[in-house]
């Protein structure tokens, strides 16, 4: 068993910035040499999560609209009364999503369906550099 791990590089632009990430995540696997495993990739951050979905305009503006919805940048945060940073809401979207994902691949290839793709997202309220890791375990 194996252990390597890569890093990925964004710059983003925040406000629920969504990236689709399925390229470099496969091609951390496939550079790694491994054949069959297990890819986790992980977020340092407080403000930005990983997720799947078909990443195609509707389906990217349907996400945006219901983080709108369900946690309003608009309402009262206490952790903006306490840091002034006015980012409250995005602390609480990048915890309702979670900030790893892990996908099995088989033969060199990550075993996602056919319309997923993985996915982070950037919930900061401005734009930031962000070096996500990606950790391949397997033989």
């Amino acid at each position: 068993m194996s252990v390597i791990t890569e890093t990925i590089e964004l710059n983003t632009s925040g406000d629920a910035d969504i990236r689709d990430i399925t390229r470099q995540v496969a091609a951390a696997v496939a550079g790694s040499g491994l054949t069959d495993g297990a890819v986790t990739v992980f977020c340092p951050s407080a403000t930005s999560a990983l997720t799947t979905l078909e990443y195609e305009s509707g389906c990217v503006s349907d996400l945006r609209r219901l983080f709108d919805e369900i946690i309003n940048p608009a309402r009262h945060y206490d952790h903006n009364a306490r840091w002034g940073d006015g980012n409250g809401h995005s602390h609480v979207r990048a915890a309702l999503l979670g900030p790893s994902i892990t996908v099995p691949f088989v033969s060199g290839k990550l075993t996602l369906g056919t319309w997923q793709q993985i996915i982070y997202v950037d919930f900061d309220n401005r734009s930031r550099q962000r070096r996500l890791v990606a950790q391949i375990i397997g033989e």
